[in-house]
């Protein structure tokens, strides 16, 4: 494991039986306050976006937008939300899809994104690959390529890689930190 790896998990606390009971949540918050952990992080992916050619990042609500954003400044790049649907004015895609402890709706302003353009999606966490999957085919239906996914954490034991082996289409899946 790398300096940056071990600094990143340091700093992620486990929350057991939330948001219901049998489910350890990975609480991010003690990452983004720790100035030098959060730079880490912003600058490995956009390290990621520029290596594979990103021209936007999408980041996913409600942490990708946290993680995505600065990431995209960092990288020179515009910023494309993907919000819970009914949370975005005006003409959307949508695309519904399952979580490891329910099902949602996701959204895309379908024009803010062009045939040439190459989105490097960005989230928090892996875990079943669902919403991971949704945004593939949101930013493909509206038309743009995937360069790729990148998440700060990929929660191995939940299978979500290989749930993504088929929406990835070739694109690669990065994560920083398997547990």
């Amino acid at each position: 494991m790398t300096s940056t790896q071990e600094l990143l998990l340091s700093r992620i606390r486990d929350v057991p039986d939330y948001p219901k009971p049998g489910v350890m949540f990975k609480d991010i918050t003690p990452l983004l306050a720790d100035p030098e952990a959060f730079t880490a992080l912003t600058e490995a992916l956009a390290e990621l976006c520029v290596r594979h050619g990103a021209t936007k990042v999408v980041g996913l609500e409600a942490r990708g937008f946290i993680l995505g954003a600065p990431v995209a400044i960092r990288a020179g790049l515009g910023f494309i939300p993907v919000r819970k649907a009914g949370k975005l004015p005006g003409a959307t895609l949508s695309q519904a899809y399952e979580l490891e402890y329910g099902t949602a709706e996701m959204e895309i302003h379908a024009e803010d994104l062009a045939a040439d353009d190459r989105v490097m999606i960005i989230d928090d966490v892996l875990a079943t690959g669902g919403t991971a999957g949704a945004s593939l085919e949101l930013v493909r239906r509206a038309g743009a390529q995937v360069a790729g996914v990148a998440v700060l954490m990929e929660l191995g034991f939940l299978n979500g890689r290989a749930r993504l082996e088929g929406p990835l289409k070739g694109a690669p899946l990065e994560t920083l930190i398997t547990v």
